[in-house]
């Protein structure tokens, strides 16, 4: 089966920024293993989206091995949107509303 284009909701975006920052004012090695586990996480997800978790509100989560982050994500038919970078430590489905833009 083709991959389907994988696209990040912007607020999804900003999450993973302003995460990245975070762990870049404490350690620039830390901000770019975390960057590079997002984006593996996000690889994983082009390539098996059915390997995703069952997550909140019909989404699917990959997790971040060494942070307490996830990938939160929907498949839609031609496309998968990354709803949430999500701390999963944090509020869970605070994201939710996003489903419906």
């Amino acid at each position: 089966m083709p991959t389907r284009p994988f696209e990040y909701h912007p607020e999804a975006i900003k999450e993973a920024w302003e995460a990245y920052h975070w762990y870049d004012e404490r350690s620039d090695t830390a901000a770019e293993d975390f960057w590079q586990e997002l984006r593996r996480a996000r690889q994983s997800v082009v390539e098996r989206p059915q390997l995703g978790g069952p997550y909140l509100h019909g989404t699917k989560c990959r997790r971040l091995k060494r942070f307490p982050y996830g990938l939160i994500y929907v498949e839609r038919a031609k496309r998968i949107i990354g709803v949430a970078v999500a701390h999963l430590r944090r509020s869970p489905g605070y994201w939710r509303h996003r489903l419906a833009e």
